[in-house]
C-alpha cells in the first residue's frame, strides 16, 4: 500500500489562481506528501505565485501548451514511486485521494471514477457515457470513468506511456487505455465530484471526436484485431450477402461483391501483420 510520503502529487493548472491555493492548502492539512508539484500551463492570473504560496512547488510552462503537455512535465519532476494527480479546480476531495491512494501498490492505476450525477449536464453524461460504453468494448473490461482526471499510479508505469499521451485534454483516456491493455491493474474507486470552480476547459463537440480517435488509436497499437477483425467481418457479411441476392436475382456474380470480399480479406490481413507487429513491440516489455 501507497502512502502519503511516497506519493508526488501533481497538479496540471492553467488560470486556476481564485482557487489552486486552496486546493494546495487542503492536500497538505490532509497528508504529509512527498511533494505537491504544481504545473502552471503557461497562466496568466497568477496561478503559479498563488501555488507557491500555499506550499507547493511550481513548475511553469512560458506558454500555454495544453493539459496534456502540463501533465507529462509534472510527470518527468516527479520523485515519488506514486503520482497522484488531480484537476486544480476544487472538484476533487483530499479525503478521496487518501482513499485512492490506499489501493495504490495493490493496483498500479488507481481511477477516481465520478458518478454521472455529479457530472455538469445531461449532454455531458450523456458524451461521456457514450465514450465509456465504447471503450469497454474496445478493451473487454467495464470502463466507467474514462475521462476522469483524478488518478494515481505508479511512476515508472506512467514514464512507460508518456511518450503515448497527446498534449490536450486526452491524456487521462490514454492513461487508462495503456494501463488496460498493456494488463497492468487497474482499479476504478468511485468517489462524488464537487461542482468546479470556473468553466471547464473542455468542449464537447470540439474535443469529443478526439477522444473517440484517441480510443481507436491506443486499442490499435495494442489490439490492432479489435480494429480489423469487426471491419473485415461487416465488408464480408456485406459481400456474401449481395452476391448471393444477385446470384439469386440475375444469375451472376457482380463485380461489387467481389471488391467487397477481396477487401475483407486484405483488411484481415493487414489486421495480421498489426497485430504480429504489436507482439514483437510489447513482447520484451519488463
Amino acid at each position: 500500500m501507497a502512502t502519503p510520503e511516497s506519493v508526488s502529487v501533481l497538479i496540471p493548472a492553467y488560470n486556476e489562481g481564485p482557487v489552486v491555493a486552496e486546493v494546495v492548502t487542503a492536500l497538505r492539512d490532509a497528508g504529509p506528501w512527498r511533494e505537491i508539484i504544481v504545473v502552471d500551463d503557461g497562466s496568466s492570473d497568477g496561478t503559479g505565485e498563488r501555488a507557491a504560496a500555499a506550499g507547493a512547488r511550481v513548475v511553469r510552462h512560458p506558454y500555454n501548451k495544453g493539459n496534456g503537455a502540463a501533465v507529462k512535465t509534472g510527470i518527468r519532476a516527479a520523485g515519488g514511486e506514486f503520482v497522484l494527480q488531480l484537476d486544480g479546480d476544487g472538484q476533487h476531495s483530499p479525503a478521496d485521494a487518501l482513499r485512492l491512494i490506499e489501493r495504490l501498490g495493490e493496483f498500479d492505476l488507481v481511477v477516481g471514477a465520478r458518478a454521472g450525477h455529479t457530472q455538469a449536464s445531461g449532454l455531458r453524461r450523456l458524451g461521456n457515457g457514450l465514450l465509456n460504453a465504447f471503450a469497454s468494448y474496445m478493451t473487454g473490461r467495464p470502463i466507467p470513468d474514462l475521462t476522469s482526471g483524478f488518478r494515481g499510479a505508479r511512476t515508472a508505469c506512467l514514464r512507460e506511456f508518456l511518450h503515448l499521451l497527446p498534449n490536450g485534454f486526452s491524456s487521462p483516456t490514454t492513461t487508462t487505455l495503456a494501463f488496460v491493455k498493456a494488463v497492468y491493474s487497474v482499479l476504478f474507486e468511485p468517489v462524488e465530484a464537487r461542482q468546479r470552480s470556473g468553466k471547464s476547459k473542455i468542449r464537447l463537440a470540439r474535443d469529443g471526436a478526439s477522444f473517440f480517435l484517441i480510443i481507436l488509436r491506443v486499442v490499435t497499437i495494442f489490439s490492432p484485431l479489435k480494429i480489423f477483425v469487426p471491419i473485415s467481418g461487416l465488408a464480408a457479411v456485406a459481400g456474401l450477402g449481395y452476391g448471393a441476392y444477385t446470384v439469386a436475382m440475375e444469375s451472376k456474380i457482380p463485380n461489387g461483391s467481389v471488391l467487397l470480399l477481396m477487401f475483407a480479406v486484405m483488411v484481415f490481413l493487414v489486421g495480421l501483420v498489426s497485430e504480429q507487429i504489436t507482439t514483437l513491440r510489447f513482447g520484451g516489455r519488463e
